[in-house]
């Protein structure tokens, strides 16, 4: 009996890794979170699967529904949004897991992050622009944020921020982030990136705020900032550069 951590995907169903569809699709026990993971993966759980939507539940709860799967021999595919590794709530399932002997594993998903840029097709790194990508929140309701780790302290390296779970809290990040990257500064807003409902707001750190406003996105939006989102003028990246030799490219005599 293994318990299969999966990363969903940011919300189209296609976008689901292989390996995580074939787990569901083999998996007597499906738990998922329901306001998140799109309803044509879970379907894709065998007829007579035990599936439980964890949206209400809390992870008492949650922990009890797997060792109850333990103690019948089956297979568990806990299914989270997006990548689990980003914002994923396992670590303390994992702990919990440890703790009661239970074996699990983890299958990676396409991170809301890069689902953006695909959306927006942007790279997030370019050259001398930005090499560096932060994916970083703010503390609004849930857990406060460690010490050192404020937009203040982040943005002072220019990175690509990429701010999640944050949307109603984008009057303190604009406030924060104007000092450091300036009001005209590109920000994006990609809200359910990838669902039928998609929403991409193109803007500036000056004129973001009341375009999402007037959108009225409240969550499930994540917040890009950085230059590297409307940057057309970089040199390109010595990957390709005829004059850039490696082993997989020699020079020629």
């Amino acid at each position: 009996m293994t318990v299969h951590f999966i990363g969903a995907g940011p919300g189209a169903p296609d976008l689901i890794t292989v390996r995580g569809l074939t787990l569901i699709r083999k998996a007597p026990v499906v738990l998922y979170a329901g306001s998140l993971v799109p309803p044509e993966i879970v379907a894709e759980a065998p007829e007579n699967a035990e599936v439980v939507d964890t949206a209400p539940l809390h992870l008492d709860e949650i922990i009890g529904l797997i060792e109850k799967a333990h103690g019948g021999g089956h297979d568990v595919a806990r299914v989270h949004s997006g990548d689990p590794s980003i914002y994923g709530a396992i670590a303390e399932q994992m702990r919990r897991l440890d703790d009661l002997g239970i074996p699990y594993d983890v299958t990676p998903g396409v991170p809301a992050f890069a689902a953006a840029a695909a959306a927006l097709k942007t790279e997030l790194t370019l050259p001398d622009i930005s090499q560096t990508v932060i994916a970083t929140r703010t503390a609004v309701r849930a857990t406060a944020m460690p010490e050192g780790e404020d937009l203040t302290t982040l943005g002072k390296s220019g990175a690509t921020l990429a701010i999640h779970l944050s949307v109603n809290n984008l009057a303190r990040v604009v406030r924060e982030l104007v000092p450091l990257y300036g009001e005209d500064c590109p920000c994006v807003v990609a809200y359910r990136v990838t669902w039928p409902d998609e929403e991409i707001l193109r803007g500036t750190l000056a004129d973001i705020r009341a375009k999402v406003k007037a959108a009225g996105f409240t969550r499930t939006a994540l917040i890009l900032v950085g230059r590297v989102l409307a940057e057309t003028d970089f040199r390109d990246s010595r990957l390709y550069d005829a004059e850039h030799h490696h082993v997989l490219r020699p020079r020629q005599s």
